[in-house]
């Protein structure tokens, strides 16, 4: 993986199962994964292995969903033995709600 997020990084994502209560529009994304067409919203962590966020795969937005990832899983993806999933170094923590590309999936926030 390139740009592992850092501990302090990830120590800040609240706890799985923590912001339940919380809606889905003001669930806070605290990192953002990407790789081609491919993007991991993440807004809660177990402390170990399980991120619980909103994944779009090959930009297909009909089918894009809130659900468990493994963060070990997203470190072992390669393309063509090479390429590898990257953090966004850019990333600014926002609610769901303002992040672009949730909003315009059919099972995004709305």
């Amino acid at each position: 993986m390139w740009n592992t997020p850092t501990k302090a990084q990830l120590d800040a994502i609240p706890k799985l199962y923590s912001t339940e209560d919380v809606p889905i529009p003001d669930k806070v994304i605290h990192l953002h994964f990407f790789i081609g067409g491919c993007d991991w919203y993440i807004s809660e962590f177990d402390g170990d292995d399980l991120f619980w966020g909103f994944a779009i795969l090959n930009n297909d937005h009909e089918m894009a969903e809130w659900g468990y990832i493994s963060f070990r899983e997203l470190q072992g993806i390669k393309i063509n033995g090479w390429v590898e999933i990257d953090c966004d170094l850019n990333w600014e923590i926002k609610k769901a709600s303002e992040v672009e590309r949730i909003v315009q999936c059919r099972n995004g926030i709305f």
